[in-house]
C-alpha cells in the first residue's frame, strides 16, 4: 500500500485548536475551583467538559458548540489523539509511582478486592442488561451480547481517574494506595480480556474456552517478557543514550519513546495502549539511573496540560439533555444505580471476606474502583460502533462512567479520614518523606573523575568507603570511574583506569571510561551533563595558594559543574578506617541541612551524628550576652539543631545536638571534632560560578586544611 500524507483541513485544524485552548482553560479554572472547595481537581476538570459540551453551552448555543465539540471524523479523531497522549502519559506516571513490593505485600487484599470487583458488577450488570425493554436494544437476537457488554462497563475501573485522584489526597503512596491500583489493574486486564472476547461475538465469533484461554496467556506471557525482555531492553536504552548522547532532554525522549512502543505492543496483542503504558512505568521505576527531574518534569506537563484535557474530553461526551425522557431519566439512573451499588458492596465483601480488611479500609477500596471514566466511555463507544448499543444506551453508560468518576473523589475523601494507618506505614511515610530531597537516598549515577599520579591512597580509600554506603540505600548505583587522555595516550590511559578500577573494587556496579580529549575539564563537565547525580573529585592537601583551591582543574570543575560535587579530603585515614563518629557543623542554611541529610544516609546502626550549630560571637555585640540578641540567636539556632534531629531520627540514625558559641566558628568546630574523636567531617556549600577563582569562604577553607579526619565538602549547585 503507498503511503498517503494529506494535511489537515484548516478549518478541522483552527477547531482543533479551539477546543484545546478552551478545555485546557476552563479544565483548570474549574479544577482550581474544586481544591478551593476542599475537593481533588479532578472533579472540576471533568465538570469543564460537561459545561462546554451539549449538556450545557454547546446544546444552548449551537453556533458556540460548532466550535468546542467535534462534529466531524478528523475532529474527533484529532481531539481524541490528544486526550490518548495525555492517558498514556496518566498511566505511565502511574507505573513509575507503583511499589512492587509493597504492591506484593498487599497482594491477598488486591486480589479479595479484585476478584469482588469483578463478580458481582458482572452478575448485576448481566442481569440488568437482561431485564432492560426490549427499547433499549438494537435487535432482540443480539440481548445476550448486549447485556456482556453492559457487564463489562459496569465491572472495569478508570484507572487513570484513580491514580489522578490518589495523587492529589497523596494517597498513593500509602498501602491502601498500592492495593487499589493492583486491584484496578487486574480487573481492567481481565475486562479488556472479556471484551475482545464479547466484540468477537458482536461481530458473529463464537464463543469458546480456547478463546479465553488464550486471551489470558496472552496477558500472561506480556506480563512476563515486559518483566524480563522489557527490562532489559529499558536497562540498555537507557544506558546507552545516557552515556553516548549529548543532545539535551533525551532522557525524556526515550522515556515516551519506550512508552509510545510498548502501548504499540500492547495493542498488537489485542490488549489496551494503557495496559502497555502502565507496565512500562513500572519497568522504569526498576531503573536506579533514572533520572528523578525527568520524571517531575513529566509529571508537570502530563498533570497541567495533558490530563486536565483527558478529562474534559470524558465530560465533553456527555450529553444530559438526549437523556431528560423520564423513562430514559429513570434507566440512567437504575444504570447508575446498579453500577454504583454492585462495584461498592462486590469490592466491600470480596476486601472483608478475603482480604481481611476492615469495615471503612473495604469502604474506600470500594469506593475508588467505582470510578468508570473513560474506561466505561471506551466500552460503551465499542459497543455502539458494533451496532449492540444504541445512541441512547450509549448515553446512559457514558452518563454512569462520569457520574461514578465524579463521586469517587468525594467518597474515597469521606472513608479515607476514618482509616488510620499503622505505625509501619507511618515510619515508612515518614522515611519516604524525609528521603524525597536527600541527595545521598536519591542518587543513582555517580561521576569519579580519576587522574595518574594525582590523587592520594587515603582520599581514594574514603570515596571507595563512602560510596560503598551509599549503595546501601541506592540498590544499583552507577559509577562511573572516568580519566580524560589525549589521543595518542588513550590506551595507556585505558590500561592505567583499568588496574586502578581493582583498587575500587568494593563498588558492586562501577563502571570505567575513558575520554579522548586535550581539555579535561570541558570533557568532565560534558561528560557530568549526562543524568548524573553527583559528582565525587578527590582533592589532596597544602595545595591552596593566592589563586587556587585546591588544583586549577579541581577549581574549574567545582565552579562550573551543573551537577552536586562531593569533594573528598583524606586526613590521617588509617587502614581499618570508617566512620563512626560524624561531625556536621550547620548555621541553618540549605546548603547545610543537604550536607546533615547525606550524613544521614552516610551513618550505619552503630554510628553517631554530631550536629553542631555555632552561634557566633563579635567584640561588638559583647555587651548583648545578656540582651534579647544573644537569646534570639540561641533560641534559633536551638530551633534548627532540633528540626535536623527529627529528621536524623526519620532516616534511623543516632544523632544528637549541641550549640557553641564562639568569635571564630570554624576553630570551634575544628575544637569540637578533636574532642569527639569526629572521624570525618561534613560540611556544605552553595558555590557558584562568579569570577576565576574559586572561594568557598574562611570556615570551609580553614576546616579543609587543619583537620585532623578526612573532610567532605558537599556543594549543591
Amino acid at each position: 500500500m503507498e503511503p498517503t500524507f494529506s494535511s489537515i483541513p484548516h478549518h478541522d485544524l483552527l477547531t482543533l485548536l479551539i477546543q484545546l485552548a478552551v478545555l485546557l482553560f476552563v479544565a483548570r479554572l474549574m479544577g482550581e475551583l474544586a481544591v478551593r472547595l476542599d475537593q481533588p481537581s479532578v472533579i472540576g476538570e471533568i465538570v469543564a467538559g460537561i459545561v462546554i459540551g451539549p449538556s450545557l453551552l454547546s446544546g444552548l448555543f449551537p453556533a458556540l458548540g460548532s466550535w468546542l465539540v467535534p462534529h466531524t471524523p478528523t475532529q474527533s479523531y484529532l481531539l481524541e489523539t490528544f486526550s490518548l497522549v495525555g492517558v498514556l502519559l496518566l498511566m505511565l506516571l502511574t507505573g513509575i509511582e507503583t511499589d512492587i513490593s509493597l504492591m506484593r505485600r498487599q497482594m491477598r487484599s488486591a486480589l479479595g478486592v479484585s476478584l469482588g470487583g469483578l463478580l458481582l458488577p458482572f452478575i448485576s450488570g448481566l442481569a440488568l442488561g437482561l431485564l432492560l425493554p426490549e427499547s433499549m436494544l438494537v435487535r432482540e437476537d443480539q440481548r445476550t451480547v448486549f447485556a456482556l457488554f453492559l457487564a463489562i462497563a459496569m465491572s472495569i475501573s478508570a484507572i487513570p481517574v484513580i491514580a489522578k485522584v490518589l495523587m492529589e489526597l497523596n494517597l498513593l503512596r500509602r498501602g491502601i494506595g498500592q492495593t487499589i491500583i493492583a486491584a484496578a489493574m487486574v480487573d481492567d486486564t481481565i475486562g479488556w480480556i472479556l471484551l475482545s472476547v464479547v466484540s468477537g461475538l458482536a461481530s458473529g465469533a463464537a464463543i469458546s474456552a480456547v478463546a479465553l484461554v488464550e486471551a489470558f496467556l496472552v496477558v500472561i506471557g506480556f506480563l512476563l517478557v515486559s518483566l524480563t525482555v522489557g527490562l532489559w531492553l529499558v536497562r540498555r536504552v537507557l544506558y546507552a543514550v545516557q552515556s553516548r548522547f549529548t543532545i539535551q532532554y533525551h532522557t525524556t525522549t526515550v522515556i515516551v519513546f519506550l512508552m509510545f512502543l510498548w502501548g504499540a505492543v500492547s495493542l498488537l496483542l489485542g490488549l489496551e495502549a494503557l495496559l502497555g503504558a502502565f507496565f512500562m512505568g513500572i519497568l522504569l521505576a526498576q531503573i536506579p539511573s533514572l533520572n528523578n527531574d525527568v520524571v517531575h518534569a513529566l509529571e508537570h506537563v502530563t498533570l497541567s496540560i495533558f490530563a486536565p484535557v483527558f478529562f474534559a474530553v470524558a465530560g465533553l461526551k456527555v450529553n444530559i439533555p438526549a437523556l431528560l425522557r423520564p423513562d430514559l431519566l429513570v434507566l440512567t439512573f437504575v444504570v447508575i444505580g446498579f453500577a454504583t451499588f454492585g462495584k461498592i458492596l462486590g469490592v466491600y465483601t470480596g476486601a472483608r471476606a478475603i482480604g481481611g480488611s476492615d469495615h471503612w479500609t473495604a469502604l474506600f477500596y470500594g469506593s475508588g474502583l467505582n470510578a468508570r471514566g473513560s474506561m466505561g466511555i471506551v466500552v460503551a463507544a465499542i459497543g455502539l460502533s458494533l451496532g449492540v448499543l444504541t445512541q441512547e444506551m450509549f448515553s446512559m453508560i457514558v452518563v454512569m462512567a462520569v457520574t461514578t468518576s465524579l463521586m469517587a473523589p468525594l467518597l474515597l475523601r469521606w472513608t479515607v479520614q476514618h482509616i488510620t494507618p499503622d505505625p509501619e506505614e507511618l515510619a515508612r511515610l515518614r522515611q519516604e518523606e524525609a528521603n524525597r530531597d536527600n541527595l545521598a537516598i536519591n542518587l543513582h549515577r555517580v561521576l569519579l573523575p580519576l587522574r595518574a599520579g594525582g590523587q592520594a591512597v587515603a582520599t581514594r580509600a574514603v570515596e571507595v568507603n563512602i560510596l560503598q554506603r551509599l549503595e546501601v540505600h541506592n540498590r544499583e548505583l552507577d559509577v562511573t570511574l572516568l580519566t580524560v587522555s589525549p589521543y595518542e595516550a588513550r590506551q595507556t590511559a585505558a590500561q592505567w583506569l583499568a588496574d586502578l578500577t581493582r583498587q575500587h573494587e568494593g563498588l558492586r556496579a562501577a563502571s570505567r571510561k575513558v575520554i579522548v580529549g586535550d581539555n579535561p575539564g570541558d570533557a568532565i563537565l560534558n561528560e557530568a551533563s549526562r543524568d548524573y547525580d553527583l559528582m565525587v573529585i578527590g582533592v589532596s592537601e597544602g595545595r591552596a595558594t593566592t589563586d587556587v583551591l585546591f588544583t586549577p582543574i579541581v577549581d574549574y570543575l567545582v565552579r562550573l559543574s551543573s551537577v552536586p560535587v562531593l569533594l573528598v579530603a583524606g586526613h590521617n585515614v588509617q587502614p581499618d578506617w570508617r566512620p563512626r563518629r560524624i561531625l556536621v557543623p550547620t548555621n541553618g542554611s540549605l546548603a547545610a541541612r543537604r550536607a546533615a541529610q547525606f550524613a544521614f544516609a552516610l551513618a550505619g546502626e552503630q554510628d553517631e551524628v554530631y550536629v553542631l550549630r555555632v552561634v557566633e560571637r563579635n567584640v561588638s555585640a559583647q555587651y548583648l550576652e545578656s540582651g534579647t540578641l544573644l537569646i534570639r540567636q540561641m533560641a534559633v539556632a536551638r530551633q534548627s539543631v532540633d528540626d535536623l534531629i527529627k529528621h536524623a531520627e526519620a532516616f534511623g540514625a543516632a544523632a544528637s545536638g549541641d550549640i557553641q558559641i564562639g568569635t571564630e566558628p570554624e576553630k570551634v568546630i575544628l575544637e569540637y571534632a578533636a574532642q569527639h574523636r569526629a572521624d570525618l567531617i561534613v560540611v556544605g556549600t552553595s558555590v557558584t560560578a562568579q569570577g576565576e577563582r574559586l572561594y568557598m569562604g574562611p570556615r570551609v577553607e580553614r576546616i579543609l586544611r587543619d583537620a585532623l579526619c578526612p573532610v567532605l565538602v558537599l556543594n549543591n549547585c
